[in-house]
C-alpha cells in the first residue's frame, strides 16, 4: 500500500518466510516475525483463518506461546505484518514527492509505489489480502488499521492544501483514497490475471479528476 519488503501489508505484506510444505513433527522452530507468519498462513490455508488458534500456531512453529506474544499481540496482529512500520514508509515516499508535483499526482504515484511487489511474493500477499478484506472476524482490526492509513494521507492532503487535518477537504482526500484502494485490491482479488499497479494506478487516475486544483503553490 514498498519494494521488497517482508512483513507488511500493502494498505495496506511481502511473502514470510517459511519451509516448503505443510506443517510437520520436527521442522525446525520458527526464529523469525517472518516465518512465524509463514508457519500461520499455511495454517491459516489448511484449517481456515478462523479455525486455526495461536496454540496451534505456536506448535506448528515449534515455540511456546509466550514466544508467540514476543512477536504478535494476537492471530489478528499477526495478518497484519508490520504495519506501523510500513505506515512510516508510506509517509516517506509521500514526503519524497517533489513539492511541484501536483497533489493528486504524488498521493497516486506513492500509493503505486508503496503496493508494488516482487512477483515471487505477490501470491503471499494475495493471500493476506483476501484474509484482510473477506474474513469477518478481521474487520474490527481493519477499521483500526484503515483510521491510521487515512491518517497519513489527511495529513499530507492537509500540508498540500494549507488546511487543518481536521478540515473537511483532507478528511475527504484520506476516505476517498482508502476507498479507491480497496476497490482495486477487491478488483485484483476477483481476477487472478490483473495487475496490481495497473489497478491501482488506474483507479487512483479516475480519482485525481476530482481533487485537482485546491493545493497552495509549493513554497
Amino acid at each position: 500500500m514498498e519494494h521488497g519488503q517482508r512483513g507488511r501489508a500493502g494498505l495496506v505484506a511481502s511473502k514470510p518466510t517459511t519451509s516448503t510444505g505443510s506443517s510437520r513433527v520436527g521442522r525446525p522452530s520458527a526464529t523469525s516475525r517472518d516465518q512465524l507468519e509463514g508457519v500461520a498462513f499455511e495454517l491459516f490455508a489448511s484449517k481456515g483463518f478462523e479455525q486455526t488458534t495461536i496454540d496451534d500456531i505456536a506448535a506448528a512453529a515449534g515455540i511456546s506461546r509466550r514466544t508467540f506474544f514476543r512477536y504478535h499481540a494476537s492471530k489478528n496482529d499477526l495478518v497484519w505484518g508490520d504495519f506501523d512500520g510500513q505506515l512510516v514508509r508510506l509517509r516517506e515516499l509521500l514526503d519524497a514527492c517533489p513539492p511541484d508535483l501536483p497533489m493528486m499526482d504524488a498521493l497516486r504515484e506513492a500509493v503505486v509505489a508503496f503496493n508494488r511487489f516482487d512477483p515471487a511474493e505477490v501470491p503471499w500477499h494475495r493471500r493476506r489480502m483476501e484474509l484482510i478484506l473477506r474474513v469477518p472476524a478481521l474487520q474490527a482490526d481493519s477499521t483500526l488499521r484503515y483510521t491510521s492509513w487515512r491518517s497519513v494521507v489527511s495529513s499530507f492532503a492537509a500540508e498540500r492544501t494549507g488546511l487543518p487535518p481536521q478540515s473537511l477537504l483532507p478528511r475527504q482526500i484520506g476516505y476517498a483514497a482508502l476507498a479507491t484502494c480497496i476497490a482495486a485490491y477487491e478488483q485484483w482479488l476477483h481476477d487472478e490475471n490483473a495487475d496490481l499497479s495497473g489497478l491501482l494506478d488506474s483507479a487512483m487516475r479516475e480519482l485525481q479528476s476530482g481533487f485537482g486544483g485546491h493545493e497552495v503553490p509549493p513554497r
